[in-house]
């Protein structure tokens, strides 16, 4: 397998340095991709970088990981408009820990030659001084050199300028790429378009500080067809913790793809073979009403990112919801935690102080719908239904469903059971529906809810 050419048959590639490919082609090549730890997750934006690195492990190449524990205390300036917020120590090495666990999924630590290393810069940063710093590495740059790249060029040309802090950032990361040369043989540095101002300093450095050689490689910054920012929703970014993003809302992000981005996003974020990927297109253009793309590209990227069983919970839960023939008694063989998976992305709503027999001895359904509340994380409430009147409405128009049973003002609460003796399932309407949980605490069960689901 040839790196460059499967990046770019992808629609990957961006720029590449030239030597790049006649460097590769001599043999085994080491060569690194930075991930600033700014949050204890990675999100869908990293996922191209991840994929470039795994193309290359698969080209026969050696990839490293770097985490920035230190350039994630200086802040990149890259495509930003305004300086970010610095973290704390502590913070960062809890975020360097939740990234370091996340990219061992995608790569191979453990194929010989070639296995794929992690590597910190905080690590070579800790006991640089400010003057040996200056004096070894910022003697070898030009203001000038540094002054001229966009990044830079752009945040001058803005309202907010730029802190010195910032302005060095390029220096930082060049003399990263520097070490990694130095120390651990890495001729290549990938990333992101915008990178490449950072990357090609790091390979100038390089060379003014010992005559050596270098290369650079980056990728295509994805975007929407239309023109909208890739890896947001309304909620914010799609992240790759489930706790952040659960996997079936990360399933849905995927699924939901406009047809021209699936094609691209297919080619992108999964491993499949070019023949394969051809045939899913002609599949999808000779029925595009049954998403074929769609489907292949959100199941093989879920499977990598959460695994078998949380795809399997997901496939569950797109029954449920959208197969009028998957029913609520379908669900009770399912351990406590698998169901609660289920529901993951649905609302919780509690009945607090009452057990469900309350109600079925007073068999009046709607004293049960007025009690269903959700719970912020201040313990302040909303009603699912404001009033009797509003409920009773609601049914005599059929838009209210108990366990997925349409019901009428005379149903019977004890047709309906529910599982583990404490949950049902209530729709209002198509598009609103709760998991309702009958408890005495509603703090405690909360906890003890999210506790099931962490694994």
């Amino acid at each position: 397998m040839n790196f460059v050419e499967e990046l770019t048959w992808r629609g990957m590639l961006h720029t590449i340095m030239p030597g790049t490919e006649e460097m590769l082609a001599k043999g085994m090549a080491s060569g690194y991709i930075g991930f600033d730890p700014t949050a204890d997750s990675l999100h869908v934006g990293h996922l191209t970088q991840i994929m470039t690195l795994i193309h290359f492990q698969r080209a026969g190449h050696k990839p490293y990981a770097l985490v920035g524990g230190a350039t994630g205390m200086v802040g990149d300036p890259s495509g930003k408009s305004q300086e970010r917020n610095l973290l704390s120590e502590d913070v960062l090495q809890h975020n360097l820990e939740a990234v370091k666990k996340q990219l061992t999924r995608f790569l191979d630590f453990n194929s010989g030659a070639n296995s794929a290393e992690m590597v910190n810069n905080y690590d070579w940063f800790k006991s640089f001084t400010f003057l040996d710093f200056i004096r070894d590495v910022g003697k070898h740059i030009t203001v000038n050199y540094m002054m001229a790249k966009d990044s830079v060029k752009k945040r001058l040309e803005g309202d907010t300028g730029m802190s010195f802090t910032e302005f060095t950032y390029q220096l930082v990361q060049g003399y990263d790429f520097y070490y990694l040369w130095k120390h651990h043989n890495c001729a290549l540095q990938m990333g992101g378009s915008d990178q490449w101002g950072n990357i090609v300093t790091g390979t100038e450095l390089i060379r003014r500080k010992d005559a050596g050689e270098a290369f650079a490689l980056t990728t295509q910054l994805i975007k929407k067809a239309d023109g909208t920012k890739f890896g947001k929703t309304e909620s914010g970014a799609v992240w790759l913790d489930a706790e952040r993003t659960s996997p079936y809302q990360f399933y849905q992000f995927w699924l939901n793809t406009t047809d021209v981005d699936a094609k691209a996003y297919i080619r992108i974020f999964t491993l499949f073979e070019r023949p394969v990927i051809e045939a899913l297109e002609a599949e999808h253009d000779a029925a595009p009403h049954t998403r074929a793309l769609q489907k292949a590209l959100a199941k093989d990227i879920t499977i990598r990112v959460h695994g078998k069983e949380a795809m399997r919970l997901i496939e569950i839960t797109t029954e449920f919801t959208f197969n009028s023939s998957f029913q609520w008694e379908d669900l009770f063989d399912f351990s406590e935690k698998d169901f609660l998976k289920v529901f993951s992305s649905t609302n919780t709503f509690f009945i607090s102080g009452k057990t469900f027999i309350d109600f079925v001895i007073g068999d009046d359904v709607l004293n049960l719908l007025v009690e269903v509340k959700n719970y912020d994380s201040d313990l302040n409430y909303k009603h699912m239904f404001e009033s009797k009147t509003e409920a009773r409405k609601l049914i005599m128009n059929g838009g209210v469903y108990i366990n997925k049973i349409k019901i009428s003002l005379d149903q019977k609460l004890s047709d309906f059971k529910l599982f583990k003796d404490k949950y049902l399932f209530i729709q209002r309407g198509k598009k609103n529906s709760a998991l309702v949980v009958f408890c005495d605490d509603v703090p405690y069960e909360m906890e003890r809810m999210k506790d099931l689901l962490k694994d």
